[in-house]
């Protein structure tokens, strides 16, 4: 009898965990693969936002975590790509310019 009412007191603590999973944890989890995928994406020409809310052109990207945003006519800052907030507006792959 003590085993089964012991087990009945976790309930609510197991219950109230999965309900913290799927709705904090999981949908977190899923906002930061989309988060790596569209910077691993990242290419020359995007336009992106910065965390700082700086908006700019990608003008090159470098291999360690690394691009170079161009913010005006002549003026590049090097920016962590994990810092990209979003991407405005995508370039067209080379190959699919000629569809239109």
């Amino acid at each position: 009898m003590e085993g089964g009412s012991a087990f009945a007191q976790f309930i609510p603590l197991i219950l109230i965990f999965a309900i913290m999973y799927f709705l904090l944890i999981r949908p977190q989890q899923k906002k930061l693969k989309a988060h790596r995928a569209m910077v691993e994406a990242l290419r020359r020409g995007d336009q992106v936002v910065t965390q700082g809310g700086l908006i700019g052109k990608v003008s090159k990207v470098k291999d360690d975590d690394e691009v170079e945003v161009e913010l005006a006519t002549n003026v590049k800052v090097r920016v962590v790509k994990s810092t990209i907030a979003q991407v405005v507006s995508k370039t067209e792959p080379a190959g699919d310019a000629s569809k239109d």
